[in-house]
């Protein structure tokens, strides 16, 4: 069955919605605070102390709360991962707080110098380039200190790419595990697929495009054929999600390439697989060993079957040992 590709609906009904052609939500003067019951009211002369983990949009500039914007105009200071990437979100929607800038190359250095400037009463707004901060990123280190030195956080939900793919990818939504981004190499990445083989949920990953095809078809081999999507460009013109089975979707980007923007995969749970006994575990290992260190046919094969590593390891030195002794 050949792969199914939808579109966004903005994107078919003609809609500009990317950063490079939003209107601002709000003109620069306004400011809304949110109260218990949601509505607006007059927002008050100081924002409180503390970390406010505020989520940005993920590709379309009117993905924003009004509360993140009123949060973000009233803020000392945005931390932020690239001070131009947040430069021309702020922009657009009118924001002149000043940025300080928080990465993973300078976190370490910089978690105490904003913990200190929280505790003497300031604001600090920690977003991320796109979507909601700690997720995928060193955010929590963050959150994780204010909470030990006693600083207030509070967070101000939006958009993430995650739950955005797995809305659209048709899979089960009841259950699911955010697995962050596949490893780099095909070994890894096989070994990450066996650990995560019989999991009971829906497995959402980010990936590189141009490692897709290859991690698709390392995905196939050890998952099987699961129903997956691969959604890109999320809440931006070209918006397209790809459903298909695993080896389908193998098969596409093997022939099609590596697509364009950002990438979200999501694979469906596994079936009422039947798990493999000693004979099926032993041939999987003679036929690994024709090819394979003794050590490299155990991890392939335990990927395979979802076993301990060390246990199908010891059997293939079983198996070993006995094929020399012929």
């Amino acid at each position: 069955m050949p792969p199914i590709v939808s579109t966004s609906a903005e994107t078919a009904a003609g809609t500009e919605g990317e950063t490079q052609g939003m209107v601002p939500a709000m003109n620069p003067g306004d400011s809304a605070e949110s109260g218990a019951q949601g509505s607006p009211l007059a927002a008050p002369s100081k924002l409180a102390g503390g970390l406010h983990v505020v989520a940005t949009p993920i590709g379309n500039a009117a993905d924003i709360t009004l509360r993140a914007l009123d949060t973000l105009k009233r803020a000392d200071a945005i931390a932020c991962e690239d001070t131009r990437v947040t430069a021309k979100l702020m922009g657009i929607h009118g924001i002149h707080t000043p940025f300080v800038s928080y990465h993973e190359h300078n976190a370490a250095k910089m978690r105490p110098v904003l913990i200190e400037r929280m505790k003497k009463g300031e604001a600090i707004a920690l977003v991320t380039d796109a979507g909601t901060p700690l997720v995928s990123d060193p955010g929590y280190k963050l959150v994780r200190d204010c909470v030990a030195e006693g600083v207030a956080v509070t967070t101000l939900p939006g958009a993430s790419a995650p739950l955005v793919a797995l809305v659209l990818s048709g899979l089960p939504t009841d259950r699911f595990l955010f697995a962050g981004f596949l490893p780099n190499k095909s070994s890894a990445r096989r070994a990450t697929a066996g650990e995560l083989k019989g999991v009971p949920a829906t497995l959402v990953f980010f990936e590189s495009p141009q490692r897709l095809p290859e991690s698709l078809a390392d995905l196939a081999d050890i998952l099987g054929p699961r129903e997956a999507a691969v959604a890109r460009e999320l809440t931006k013109l070209y918006e397209e999600v790809r459903r298909g089975t695993l080896p389908d979707l193998a098969a596409h980007y093997a022939e099609a390439g590596p697509p364009r923007g950002e990438v979200v995969l999501v694979i469906g749970p596994p079936g009422e697989e039947a798990t493999p006994g000693e004979a099926d575990v032993d041939a999987l290992l003679r036929e690994a060993l024709t090819r394979l260190s003794v050590r490299d046919a155990a991890a392939d094969v335990a990927a395979r079957t979802g076993q301990h590593k060390r246990t199908v390891y010891a059997r293939a030195l079983e198996l070993q040992r006995e094929e020399k002794a012929k």
